[in-house]
């Protein structure tokens, strides 16, 4: 009788729990100075895509739906066929690898391991968590003076991901604000709900000090978008509680510098009088609609965009961006992407690329809104998945316009699809049954 109790145990644990630790693996430091490049979770999430095979061969069930198997299967046509045309045979295996693990397979992984609403609440509560810790230790590298260089003042938070990941940090702090804010305006217990909500508007603060215009932009797209979904009058509720916030953020803490201020007024300059990283990335971005426009249906091959660059780019394009800081020294950081990831996608995968894989996303999104507006019905549930997860789609495809794929941080993007496809093609379908199983 003694044995039987541990034998049983194990069963009783979710299977969420490798993507969960997926996930904690980004709150350990990033060597000083490293390239940004994959990381111990990246290791990690190809384990659990291994475990979650396994799973699949013990269980000998049928592992996806056919609408699943399209909506995620949709970017392995397009990346395998841009892959075929890559520079090299490496750098298309290695592109190739990457854009499967990120869009495909972990995604898949998750989508099959979250059984039901508990499990996908505790994935969003594990992103708040992870938020939270990154996002105390940048107020503290803002707070000493100890972050990323940004105007010569070592004052940008950026985590533990350093300078050369400055996006990191923000696009973590950004996932836990709408996990969440989701959390707090579903229909789960007042306490959760409180709890959650403090956490949102405590994770306003690192996201503010992470001086990334192109997060703050989408987090506040996302949670006005998160509020009118949740309804009007809890819109006007939380908008009066956030202005609140922020104004005893500003005058009372001082958060609102004279360097915060200034990158806020930059958003509105940034077509009048762009600064130096915003003419890179216009240069950029024209010079990956000029590769598009030579190969317009397959691109010039993954990650080609590097190598055909300099012949696509203007004189107005500097050598690399500064970074430093954060424990690390002074470089000079290439400019290896456009910083978007559609125009990426456009001139290394071509038009076929671009429509298979946003046209994915958008599908996502459709399914997830129509979740929503089940789970919003008399005997819904599920709220809080359904503005969790439909924010966290929406947040991604915005930011996909300032940013691209790249970091240790992009794990966290696969598991956030995965995240959303459970959400569009599972518990979508099943908003309206037992609270608490789909």
């Amino acid at each position: 009788m003694a044995l039987a109790l541990p034998l049983r145990h194990p069963a009783r644990l979710s299977p969420v729990l490798p993507v969960m630790a997926v996930v904690a693996l980004l709150a350990l430091p990033t060597a000083p100075g490293g390239d940004g490049g994959a990381g111990p979770a990246d290791a990690l999430s190809a384990l659990v895509v291994g475990y979650c095979a396994v799973r699949l061969l013990r269980a000998r069930r049928r592992p996806l739906t056919r609408r699943a198997a399209v909506l995620l299967g949709l970017p392995v046509f397009g990346v395998s066929l841009a892959a075929l045309h890559a520079v090299s045979p490496g750098a298309g295996i290695a592109g190739l690898g990457r854009y499967l693990q990120i869009f495909v397979l972990v995604p898949a992984a998750v989508l099959l391991l979250v059984r039901d609403r508990r499990d996908f609440r505790l994935l969003a509560w594990s992103f708040v968590a992870l938020a939270g810790w990154q996002g105390a230790i940048g107020v503290h590298q803002y707070v000493t003076g100890t972050g990323a260089t940004y105007q010569g003042q070592e004052i940008r938070a950026v985590g533990t991901f350093g300078p050369s990941d400055v996006m990191g940090m923000a696009t973590v702090v950004s996932f836990g604000l709408i996990c969440a804010a989701g959390l707090a305006l579903g229909r789960g217990p007042v306490r959760v709900r409180l709890t959650a909500t403090a956490c949102a508007l405590a994770l306003l603060l690192p996201l503010a000090v992470s001086f990334s215009r192109g997060a703050w932009i989408a987090t506040a797209v996302t949670l006005v978008v998160q509020l009118v979904l949740a309804g009007l009058r809890r819109a006007l509720k939380a908008g009066a509680v956030v202005v609140a916030v922020c104004v005893v953020l500003v005058g009372g803490f001082g958060a609102g510098t004279a360097m915060l201020q200034e990158r806020i007024d930059s958003i509105t300059q940034v077509t009048d009088a762009p600064d130096q990283s915003v003419t890179d990335r216009y240069t950029m971005w024209a010079a990956a609609v000029d590769m598009w426009r030579g190969h317009p249906l397959t691109g010039v091959g993954l990650k080609g965009f590097p190598e055909y660059r300099d012949g696509h780019a203007s004189l107005a394009l500097s050598s690399g961006s500064d970074t430093g800081g954060a424990g690390a020294a002074f470089r000079k950081q290439p400019l290896l992407s456009p910083h978007n990831m559609y125009l990426l996608v456009l001139g290394e995968q071509g038009l076929i690329g671009l429509l298979c894989l946003a046209g994915g996303w958008l599908a996502l999104l459709v399914c997830a809104l129509r979740g929503l507006h089940r789970s919003r019905a008399p005997g819904g549930h599920g709220l809080d998945c359904a503005l969790a997860a439909c924010g966290l789609l929406i947040w991604q495809l915005i930011d996909f316009v300032y940013a691209d794929i790249g970091g240790p941080s992009t794990v966290l993007t696969a598991v956030c699809f995965g995240l959303v496809a459970w959400w569009a093609l599972v518990g979508a379908d099943d908003a309206t049954g037992v609270p608490g199983t789909r």
